[in-house]
């Protein structure tokens, strides 16, 4: 029995004026780009900020009262801060810890996605000095010391540290070198899939450097080419473990700045291993090592001596599947630590004393934490977003350390998130719905409103301009007694004794949604863009996504793709038998995990999807990254069927609609390679296909007018072929 329910959340009046939305206004004019609080920040007193401000024709980095608004001083004029005669961009400043400099840089670049290489620059506010970091090359990372004389950063795959007060470069390692060892700085894989690529952390008095080193000798090359109009294509190569290949050797070290000698960490005797996360406690004489195996289903926190190098588990974390890692490990003074873990089918708060005894499960319910974004330990209170009132909201609570006094926070359906300042007296808030912009605002502790930082009202105002249709969230019950969640967008002047074809989308990997009460940036006005051509939007959150407890996420184990495909599918199905449903003229258009999503749904469901439109989809998992493939997998040889059952090089004989592939030659996440080897297979069978690549593009496929080009290209084909 399967049910379709719809329920209308925040259906905003939008004009109805015969205004068109364009690709153009999307893609090149920013037309539709939502605003952030931008340059907001707030001082380590806690009741002060600073803001860049025009001040007399020139830009100048103030100092504001947080309660009041008013100005307490100006700090640095942009007009003194210069190097060798050429003036910095102050746009680009972060403070040091104790405020007194400001680090600023220039010609920045990206390696990988989380990657910055640039030439940094300290400037010193009361003597209006400004110095160059190093004049040896760009640096990675810059970081001060807690005490804010030293920065440590690696260059050229080396860790240094600039004494500030001496000018002395120190030298942590000398062995770095391209595609073979990396001293804190993450290999490929590690900065996509850990979501970290500095690997380096000062002890709170800052006396020691702990860092990974990286031996990527072992590690297979990858490489593409870039045509940048040369006789002979640019050969780019670097270090890329693929599903069952072999890893970086990881080491933990721990750099002493008095005595200048390093200390190796003793992480045990396999190597198979990972280390996502280290991280000092707050006793300056305690490294905390996060250690995962390969398969990932068991993660363990060292305590390490730095002076020696030993260490004890003292937290270990087990799953029959997989365990996340996350960035909520918090130090309790030197008593304890928090930590979040699935341990009882959701994802929770755990308080555990110093020696790894369980003191207190925190929270508790059938609902996630998707947030653990504060600690007051001065009140012993927690902060956090959750799912408690459905997956497709966030919400914020506040709880004690007890696992008492549990409070709602947020105030609206929709999603709501807090960053607190220092010495929790105020936080900004952030919040939007489906149908609304973002707004951001300062608040005071108790929750009153002490101003608006950014609504978004040149937006708004904008938006009352269009025939905007607004999103409609359903749930729809599968054959297997399922429910999942998903949204609909209309055609404007929707008529229910019409037929529409349906443009369905969605992401649909593990853990990662798409159906939430939240702003959809520019998506919304894509999406309505399609509206606007008579086309309806329907986004469906399958098995495996996130904000329902480990069993729902973690279904799509050993299988990806198999359980997601039959949820599609049957949507689709569902909605074809709507009386106001065009069945013959149902699509799915899906990039990365969606384009993988695209590319089985129009050949394990050709009779159902007459079109569909993949963007740098993977198509066999072999081809991709072994953390992430591993995680949900386990290695090729471990799991053929897993890998080969649901590849869609090998159901091409099923696809009977149209099929647009396309692909950015240069992506370094999902290569070229799995479109190639698709294309490969469609031309063997003898499938016609319409094929788009991207030249020196990576895998978002953008600069320039590479996005407008692909959305006019996806338009173009959705009204030929759907």
């Amino acid at each position: 029995m399967k049910k379709l329910v719809f329920v209308l959340l925040l259906f905003p009046v939008f004009g109805f004026s015969q205004k068109k939305i364009t690709l153009e206004d999307i893609w090149v004019n920013g037309k539709f780009s939502a605003q952030h609080a931008a340059g907001f920040n707030v001082m380590n007193d806690g009741v002060n900020y600073v803001d860049i401000v025009n001040s007399n024709g020139q830009l100048t980095l103030s100092q504001f009262d947080l309660k009041t608004g008013n100005k307490v001083k100006d700090l640095v004029s942009a007009g003194d801060i210069k190097f060798n005669g050429k003036q910095l961009n102050i746009k680009t400043y972060q403070f040091s810890p104790n405020e007194d400099k400001l680090l600023l840089y220039e010609n920045m670049e990206h390696v990988y996605r989380r990657s910055p290489k640039a030439n940094y620059y300290v400037y010193d506010i009361a003597s209006k000095k400004t110095v160059q970091l190093t004049d040896k090359g760009q640096q990675f990372f810059p970081l001060f010391s807690p005490d804010g004389k030293k920065i440590a950063f690696v260059r050229e795959n080396n860790l240094y540290i600039k004494h500030l007060d001496t000018g002395v470069e120190v030298i942590v390692t000398r062995d770095g070198e391209q595609n073979k060892i990396k001293n804190g700085w993450a290999d490929w894989v590690y900065e996509e899939e850990f979501s970290r690529a500095d690997y380096f952390d000062w002890s709170s008095n800052s006396q020691y450097l702990a860092y990974v080193k990286f031996d990527e000798t072992r590690v297979r090359d990858y490489t593409m080419d870039y045509y940048n109009g040369e006789l002979y294509p640019t050969k780019y190569t670097f270090k890329y473990p693929k599903a069952g290949e072999d890893n970086s050797i990881v080491s933990v070290h721990i750099f002493d700045e008095i005595t200048k000698k390093t200390t190796t960490a003793d992480i045990g005797t396999e190597k198979d291993i990972y280390i996502p996360r280290i991280q000092f406690t707050n006793n300056a004489m305690i490294l905390s090592i996060t250690r995962l195996n390969r398969l990932q289903n068991k993660l363990e926190l060292i305590f390490t001596d730095v002076a020696t190098g030993k260490g004890s588990v003292a937290y270990t974390d087990e799953s029959k599947t997989y365990v996340d890692i996350t960035d909520d490990l918090r130090f309790v003074g030197d008593k304890g630590f928090i930590i979040s873990s699935e341990r009882d089918e959701f994802k929770h708060l755990y308080y555990y004393d110093i020696s790894g005894k369980l003191i207190k499960q925190i929270t508790k319910g059938p609902w996630e934490i998707t947030e653990f974004t504060g600690f007051d330990e001065d009140s012993k209170t927690l902060y956090y977003e959750s799912t408690e009132n459905g997956a497709i909201n966030r919400d914020v609570y506040s709880i004690k350390l007890t696992g008492k006094d549990k409070k709602r926070l947020s105030t609206k359906a929709g999603f709501t998130s807090f960053e607190f300042t220092p010495g929790y007296k105020y936080y900004i808030s952030s919040y939007s719905n489906a149908n609304t912009p973002p707004v951001y605002e300062l608040n005071s502790i108790d929750g009153k409103t002490i101003k608006v930082l950014e609504d978004n009202s040149e937006l708004k105002k904008t938006m009352k301009d269009y025939s905007l249709s607004a999103k409609q969230f359903f749930t729809f019950k599968t054959s297997e007694g399922v429910e999942l969640n998903g949204w609909t967008l209309k055609p404007q002047n929707f008529d229910s004794t019409k037929k529409y074809p349906v443009y369905m989308y969605a992401y649909g990997g593990p853990g990662a949604n798409e159906v939430n009460n939240a702003w959809d940036g520019v998506d919304y006005f894509w999406h309505n863009l399609l509206n606007q051509e008579g086309y309806m939007v329907v986004c469906v959150d399958n098995r495996g996504t996130q904000g329902r407890g480990r069993q729902f996420k973690h279904s799509t184990y050993m299988q990806l793709g198999k359980l997601e495909t039959i949820d599609q599918i049957e949507v689709a199905k569902y909605l074809g038998k709507l009386s106001y449903v065009d069945s013959k003229r149902i699509g799915f258009q899906g990039w990365s995990y969606g384009g993988y999503m695209a590319s089985l749904l129009i050949s394990k469901g050709g009779d159902t999807f007459k079109a569909a439109i993949a963007v740098a989809p993977v198509t066999n998992w072999k081809y991709y990254d072994n953390i992430y493939t591993e995680r949900f997998l386990r290695k090729p040889q471990d799991n053929k069927s897993g890998y080969e059952d649901n590849s869609p090089t090998n159901f091409v004989k099923g696809i009977k609609g149209k099929f647009l592939l396309i692909h950015g030659s240069a992506d370094d996440n999902v290569h070229l390679q799995n479109s190639m080897e698709l294309a490969n297979a469609m031309v063997t069978h003898n499938i016609p296909f319409d094929f788009m690549l991207y030249p020196n593009k990576s895998h978002g496929i953008s600069g320039g007018y590479t996005r407008l080009h692909i959305f006019t290209k996806i338009l173009k084909f959705t009204k030929e072929n759907l």
